[in-house]
């Protein structure tokens, strides 16, 4: 095999499939990158047997070929070359890199020994604005659960029907819906699959997404809905495990009313919530003590070793006087998902019912905490 591709092209190449290397395996091919030259093209994979990615790039190839290089020591060496040709050379003893004054040698796998990218047909599958997409999975996907031992609760539930796009998740504590009206290519039938959030974050983030990119579930030998997502921009295409099973019924956790709702600025209830916090070290929360009467919210917080602190907010409130106390950490998660928008409305029922935090736009936005006791 040999090749001569610019440095930049590379660099941004690696970057692409770098998510699908296998970390910590016990098998030493998952940790390096499959490239292969033929016809004016180059070709590079990455699998962990969870996500598998390959992303394509063009190149003058001279010689077809395919080999398999350590994923963290190529990128490290392409990252530090100058922007200039890189000539890449390999046979069956190694692999020769050179750029500029520059000479690598480094040693390679068998390509045959590398795992098979998926072969998939789709039963389902989706067009979606990537660039929308992106910011209503950044609003939710920290919600997602990092306990292993609850899979279901680590994925974002995706929906698309007439036209109106909803992302779900919640890790039992707290809860976060966005949904947002667009031209997609569904049809009249729902769309709807359980995205792991971290992948579905990871996708979103690559530097080669395209404008729009498909959202597909594959196949399986029944002709029914197989256990794979697919998601397919440009000329990258990220195949990983559709999480199995039914997703949370959130639905009858919404309240159809409240008995305060508390309109807030929300860039000073984040400078304000930051400042209160400080002295809460022990015990995360901080306590919201909304006075219909006189528009004021006061935030308060204590700590046993390091004190008391209190402020006090202009609010429009409407229903009667509410005290809660909340996780401020998870008050900042939502608070930082909704940055951006002027307002955002605290709806309340009592001390110890969840507490509800909405902003209207482009992309709507709910989050609803469950309270701690005070």
């Amino acid at each position: 095999m040999k090749f001569t591709v610019s440095q930049s092209a590379l660099e941004r190449a690696l970057s692409v499939v770098q998510k699908g290397m296998g970390t910590n395996s016990t098998l030493p091919i998952l940790s390096g990158i499959y490239v292969r030259a033929q016809q004016g093209s180059l070709e590079f994979q990455t699998t962990n047997l969870n996500i598998s990615v390959r992303h394509r790039i063009p190149a003058d190839v001279q010689e077809d070929g395919a080999t398999v290089v350590s994923g963290k020591i190529l990128s490290s060496i392409v990252k530090t070359l100058p922007d200039a040709a890189v000539s890449v050379e390999s046979d069956e003893r190694g692999c020769e890199i050179s750029c500029a004054k520059s000479r690598f040698r480094l040693n390679t796998l068998d390509p045959q020994d590398f795992p098979e990218f998926p072969e998939y047909q789709l039963s389902r599958s989706i067009e979606l604005p990537s660039e929308l997409l992106t910011k209503m999975v950044d609003r939710v996907y920290k919600v997602t659960s990092k306990d292993a031992s609850r899979p279901m609760l680590a994925g974002i539930l995706l929906t698309v029907e007439n036209n109106v796009i909803r992302l779900v998740a919640t890790d039992s504590y707290r809860l976060a819906v966005c949904d947002s009206n667009t031209e997609t290519s569904s049809t009249d039938e729902a769309f709807s699959a359980i995205v792991p959030g971290a992948t579905f974050h990871d996708v979103l983030a690559t530097p080669s997404m395209t404008e729009k990119i498909l959202v597909g579930i594959t196949q399986n030998e029944q002709g029914q809905d197989g256990s794979q997502v697919v998601f397919q921009f440009g000329e990258t295409t990220y195949v990983t495990r559709k999480i199995e099973g039914t997703f949370p019924n959130y639905k009858p956790l919404l309240p159809k009313g409240c008995s305060c709702s508390v309109s807030l600025d929300c860039s000073e209830l984040a400078a304000a919530l930051k400042r209160v916090s400080v002295v809460a070290l022990a015990n995360p929360s901080v306590r919201f003590d909304v006075d219909a009467d006189g528009g004021m919210v006061t935030l308060s917080a204590s700590s046993p070793d390091q004190g008391e602190s209190t402020e006090q907010l202009e609010a429009e409130v409407q229903g009667e006087s509410v005290s809660i106390a909340l996780n401020y950490h998870y008050v900042f998660d939502c608070v930082n998902a909704a940055s951006g928008q002027e307002d955002i409305t605290l709806e309340l029922q009592g001390p110890m019912q969840p507490a509800i935090f909405k902003s209207f736009s482009t992309i709507n936005y709910l989050y609803l905490l469950m309270p701690v006791r005070m």
